[in-house]
C-alpha cells in the first residue's frame, strides 16, 4: 500500500507534471520546425546533406521518430504520463479539497474565529435581533446562510471550487481527443485543375464521394497579391441522383459526412501553346524551388533533336512567362493570349495559364471531444474566477458584541473591506 501510494505522490506530483508541459511544448515546436509526415527519402535527402541542427542528419532524425513527432511512441506516451498525473493530482487533492468547501465548518467559541485570517469583533446594541437581520441581508446579497443557536456561518462562491476539478477534465479530454484524432484520422492532400476529379474509397476501395473541381478562381488586390482563393466544388454521391455545388474558401472549408474540406494550396497546372501551326496543346508546369518560391516552368526544346531548349517560368496566372534560352539568359516575356512571336526560329504563342487549386481532406473523430475539452476548460477557467467566500458569527452572550471571522481564497483584502459595510447595512435594518 505504501509503493502504490508513493507511485500515486510521484505521478501527481506538480513539479513532474510541469516538466512534462514542458517537454511537450518543446516537442511540438519540434513537429512545428521539422516538416512532418514526408517520405523517408525526403528526409535523408534534405539532412544528410544540411544536418538539422547541425547534428542530426536525416537517419537519426528517423529513428527519433521526429519525422511524425505528433503520433511517435514517445510523445503519446508523454501525454499518456501527464494525462495520468492530471488524473491523479484530481482525485487525490483537487475532488477532496472540493468535498471539504461543500461540507458546513461549524465554530462554536470566539476563540477559534480568532485564528482565522480575518478575525474582528463589532459592538452591536439589542445583540439578539440583529442575527436575524443579518441573515436576511446575507441572504439577500447571494450568501448562503446556516443558522445555530447564537452564531451563524455563511459562505458565497462555492461553485468556484470546481473549477480546476474541469479545468482537469478539460485537459485530459482534450489530450484524448488529439491521440484519439492522430490515430485514427486521415489527410488527404490533392492538387485539381479544373475539370478534374479524383474519388474518395474507403476502406474495402468503395467509392464514397467524388470530388470535382468546377472552377477555381484567385481574388488578387491591385498590385497583384493573392487576397483569396475560391474552389467551386461539385460533389457526387454514388446513387445520387444528382450532385451538389458547394464553395470552399481560405477559412471558409466545408463540412460533409464527418469530412472536412479546406481550401489550402494553390499552384499553375500547365500551359496552353500553340507552336508554330500546331494544334493547342496543354504543357504541363512543374515547381522550380531552385528558381524562388512558387516558381512554376517548362523545358521546351526548340528542334526535333533536342538542341537549344527554352526555359519558361511563370510565377502568376496572369504572367508574364519569362523565356530563357540554355545558357540562362533571358529572352521574352510572354502573356497568355497574346499574339505570337517568334524565338530562335520558332513561332510560340501562349494561349492560357491553368491554375490548379489545393484542396485538403480531413477526417478527425477527435476533433468532437477536442472541442468539449476546450468548452470545459473555458468553463473551469471562468469558475475558477469567483472567489469562494466564507463567514462565521458567534455572539457573545455577555456583552453587546459579535466576534466575526472569514476567509475567502483571493482577494482576502475585499472581504476584510466589505465586512463592515456589510454588517452596518444589515445593523440599520
Amino acid at each position: 500500500m505504501k509503493t502504490i501510494n508513493r507511485l500515486l505522490f510521484w505521478i501527481s506530483n506538480l513539479k513532474i507534471a510541469i516538466a512534462l508541459l514542458f517537454i511537450i511544448a518543446i516537442a511540438s515546436a519540434l513537429g512545428t520546425t521539422i516538416p512532418q509526415n514526408q517520405a523517408k527519402d525526403v528526409y535523408l535527402n534534405t539532412y544528410n546533406q544540411q544536418p538539422w541542427l547541425g547534428l542530426i542528419k536525416g537517419e537519426l532524425l528517423l529513428s527519433l521518430q521526429l519525422d511524425h513527432v505528433y503520433t511517435s511512441a514517445w510523445f503519446l506516451t508523454l501525454l499518456i504520463w501527464l494525462g495520468l498525473s492530471l488524473i491523479t493530482c484530481s482525485w487525490r487533492r483537487q475532488i477532496p479539497t472540493l468535498r471539504a468547501n461543500l461540507k458546513w465548518v461549524d465554530y462554536l467559541q470566539p476563540q477559534q474565529l480568532g485564528k482565522l485570517a480575518l478575525a474582528e469583533t463589532f459592538s452591536i446594541p439589542k445583540q439578539t435581533e440583529k442575527l436575524n437581520y443579518l441573515t436576511k441581508h446575507l441572504k439577500k446579497q447571494g450568501w448562503q446562510v446556516k443558522n445555530n443557536q447564537d452564531r451563524l456561518a455563511a459562505r458565497k462562491g462555492v461553485i468556484g471550487r470546481v473549477g480546476p476539478p474541469l479545468i482537469h477534465l478539460g485537459i485530459v479530454l482534450l489530450m484524448i481527443g488529439a491521440v484519439w484524432g492522430s490515430l485514427q484520422g486521415e489527410k488527404i492532400e490533392r492538387f485539381l485543375a479544373p475539370g478534374r476529379s479524383f474519388d474518395l474509397l474507403n476502406r474495402n476501395g468503395i467509392n464514397q464521394l467524388t470530388i470535382n473541381l468546377d472552377k477555381f478562381q484567385i481574388d488578387r488586390d491591385q498590385t497583384g497579391r493573392p487576397e483569396q482563393f475560391r474552389s467551386k466544388l461539385e460533389l457526387i454521391e454514388p446513387g445520387a441522383s444528382k450532385s451538389s455545388f458547394w464553395e470552399i474558401s481560405v477559412n471558409h472549408p466545408l463540412r460533409i459526412h464527418g469530412m472536412t474540406i479546406y481550401q489550402a494550396d494553390w499552384s499553375l497546372a500547365a500551359l496552353t501553346v500553340r507552336i508554330g501551326n500546331s494544334p493547342k496543346l496543354q504543357l504541363p508546369l512543374k515547381s522550380f524551388p531552385e528558381l524562388g518560391e512558387q516558381i512554376w516552368g517548362l523545358v521546351l526544346p526548340t528542334s526535333p533533336s533536342g538542341e537549344n531548349p527554352l526555359l519558361l517560368t511563370i510565377s502568376n496566372e496572369k504572367g508574364p512567362i519569362e523565356v530563357f534560352d540554355e545558357e540562362g539568359n533571358f529572352i521574352n516575356n510572354l502573356r497568355p493570349g497574346s499574339e505570337k512571336i517568334e524565338i530562335n526560329g520558332l513561332s510560340l504563342q501562349v494561349l492560357d495559364v491553368l491554375a490548379a487549386s489545393g484542396i485538403l481532406l480531413k477526417r478527425d473523430p477527435g476533433v468532437p471531444m477536442v472541442y468539449t475539452g476546450f468548452a470545459v476548460i473555458l468553463l473551469g477557467g471562468s469558475l475558477s474566477m469567483i472567489a469562494t467566500k466564507q463567514l462565521w458569527v458567534i455572539k457573545d452572550p455577555n456583552e453587546s458584541v459579535i466576534h466575526v471571522g472569514g476567509l475567502s481564497n483571493r482577494n482576502l483584502i475585499g472581504l476584510a473591506n466589505e465586512l463592515p459595510i456589510l454588517l452596518s447595512q444589515a445593523i440599520k435594518n
